[in-house]
């Protein structure tokens, strides 16, 4: 058998009409189309979700983990306020205040060594039996006052 037209059919045909063997062009393109256009959207969405963490990773922030986290309970609740939350940490600079209480209580601790009226320090003993290293800092304390 051969595949002849219709009499009544036009003989030029567009490309979007199925052709008489059931092959769909247009159906195919369109396939195509929508696969393309779902990845590229949904890489949008990830880019666009991820860009908290990668906005306070970027800054070196001290709240990174805190704003990962609530960008993972915004993508597995779907609750927008925790993305926000997010967001909104990660612009904010929060201020460091580990380091000036570490300074401090190391400045204690060595005003707390050099107490007017102590001993002399006796050369300790450090890990793994040398001297400590802290005994020199501990006498030059001592020889100032």
């Amino acid at each position: 058998m051969s595949e002849q037209m219709h009499p009544a059919a036009p003989h030029h045909l567009p490309f979007f009409i199925p052709g008489a063997d059931g092959s769909d062009t247009l159906m195919v393109v369109m396939g195509i189309f929508l696969v393309a256009t779902v990845l590229w959207v949904g890489t949008l969405y990830w880019k666009l979700h991820s860009l908290p963490e990668r906005m306070a990773h970027k800054s070196q922030k001290l709240q990174f983990e805190i704003v990962a986290v609530l960008g993972l309970i915004s993508l597995f609740t779907h609750m927008h306020i925790f993305w926000v939350a997010g967001l909104l940490l990660a612009l904010i600079d929060l201020p460091d205040f580990g380091t000036p209480m570490r300074s401090i209580a190391d400045s204690v601790e060595r005003i707390a060594d050099a107490t007017p009226g102590a001993a002399e320090p006796v050369a300790e003993s450090g890990p793994g039996g040398g001297p400590d290293v802290r005994t020199p800092a501990k006498q030059e304390v001592h020889n100032h006052a």
